[in-house]
């Protein structure tokens, strides 16, 4: 029932550019977006209302979204938010967690969670005859969790064998120690499960604290998006949600700095090195974010780009081979993820720098950059055929953006990058003293200078 928690260095490209790349008219209150029939309404308490109407399916995705995640937290309660996601599905003032599950079942719905850096979000999707009783279930379990102590005790218990579990996964653990050494001593940084220390420590008290100062109106934003109708699905939210008081909170940590370190951790239980390369990028906002989610495609965004013709079907170096972009609100990175031997680490490395290279030095075709304009258009438009794909974009763009845009629109800011552009961008990007490299595996005296990173 519980999904992963988000990465902070996921490979979803289509789904993550579909979120963020927004910019189009501003929608306000009851105003529609014309072209994809979204309205938005704000609650007197500060909760914000946000729906879009596809009168084509049958089926409505609703998602309530806390405007919050693990980097708002303060060190000694790192892993507090994820813990809380996980708590409010065991039980309510009105339903115990099998109860939960069974109403959940009788719908025949999906209901889901997870925690990011940014927010925390739960989430159903049930046929749009059973929108009332999801929103029933949903907001009964954001707004009257119990948090029982015997509950908070054993869920301490899964958490940290789930940290085990993350631990034991090489393509996890890889990215988690990139994270920590790049963002270093900065929340971005750390663990959204938290650490062993940390989890230990959360009793009754500190999370319902947490929870009253971060589960108010101000910070929450709900969506749906489906067969449904705007005033209907207001009328439901303020059935539930308009006895929710205002809490004053700013809970957004400070922009961090970057530590571009070479990081080698070895671990000789692995059959392969893996290996995590990543520079600085720009944060979700930026003017020029659709140019830098252009770049990442060409880079490693597909079986068609650089790394994987280059790194795997040219030299058979590696077997998963590719690139990602994780924007934030203030900062972003731009990774390189490869799986491979130790004979055959260094070489990944300095071909994946060597593609940097290239980059900087090097025109991109006019058909290659024909090429990933359309694979980017194509991603985008598939990934907002749900209801569930678009209702987490609305949320995302309320959170970063405060307006909603049109499909064309989108892909006009798209057709407008040119060679030239991302040329200067992978200049700007690709600098020799930015760039980090975390090499997880049974290392055995292997080596990384700075000198062999020059780009």
């Amino acid at each position: 029932m519980l999904k992963k928690p988000a990465s902070s260095l996921s490979s979803n490209i289509s789904g993550t550019y579909a979120e963020f790349a927004g910019d189009a008219r501003k929608c306000q209150n009851n105003t529609m977006d014309q072209d994809r029939n979204i309205r938005r309404e704000v609650l007197p308490n500060g909760l914000s209302v946000i729906t879009e109407e596809m009168q084509h399916i049958r089926s409505v995705s609703i998602g309530i979204w806390v405007k919050t995640g693990s980097r708002d937290e303060d060190k000694q309660w790192n892993g507090i938010s994820h813990f809380v996601e996980h708590m409010v599905f065991k039980g309510t003032q009105h339903r115990s967690a099998e109860e939960i599950a069974r109403q959940v079942d009788s719908i025949g719905g999906n209901i889901d969670a997870f925690t990011a850096k940014e927010c925390v979000s739960f989430s159903i999707k049930v046929l749009n005859e059973h929108l009332p009783i999801a929103m029933d279930v949903l907001s009964d379990l954001v707004l009257n969790p119990v948090f029982d102590d015997t509950d908070i005790s054993r869920e301490r218990g899964v958490i940290l064998e789930e940290i085990k579990m993350d631990e034991d996964n090489p393509d996890y653990l890889v990215h988690e120690i990139f994270t920590q050494n790049f963002w270093k001593d900065h929340p971005l940084g750390r663990p959204i499960l938290g650490t062993r220390d940390t989890v230990r420590r959360f009793e009754k008290a500190p999370v319902s604290d947490f929870y009253a100062q971060r589960f108010s109106p101000g910070n929450v934003i709900i969506t749906a998006a489906g067969y449904l109708k705007h005033q209907n699905f207001v009328d439901l939210v303020k059935k539930y949600f308009d006895g929710m008081k205002p809490v004053s909170n700013g809970f957004h940590s400070a922009a961090p700095k970057i530590d571009p370190r070479i990081v080698l951790r070895n671990k000789k239980s692995l059959e392969q090195v893996q290996i995590c390369v990543g520079v600085p990028s720009y944060p979700i906002t930026h003017e020029k974010r659709h140019s830098s989610y252009i770049l990442n495609t060409l880079l490693g965004g597909g079986m068609s780009s650089r790394l994987f013709q280059n790194i795997r079907e040219r030299q058979g170096l590696a077997y998963a081979i590719y690139s990602d972009l994780n924007p934030y609100r203030d900062t972003g990175c731009l990774s390189v993820y490869a799986g491979t031997s130790k004979a055959s680490a260094t070489k990944v490395v300095e071909s994946v720098v060597s593609e940097f290279r290239k980059l900087k030095n090097e025109i991109v075709s006019p058909e290659e950059l024909r090429r990933a304009k359309d694979q980017l258009k194509g991603s985008l438009m598939l990934s907002l055929e749900s209801s569930t794909a678009r209702m987490s974009n609305l949320a995302r763009q309320e959170m970063y953006f405060d307006h909603f845009y049109g499909l064309d629109e989108l892909i006009a800011k798209i057709e407008a990058v040119t060679a030239e552009e991302l040329q200067e961008l992978a200049n700007a990007f690709f600098q020799t003293d930015n760039i980090a490299v975390t090499i997880l595996g049974n290392l055995n005296g292997l080596r990384l200078t700075r000198e062999q990173l020059a780009c």
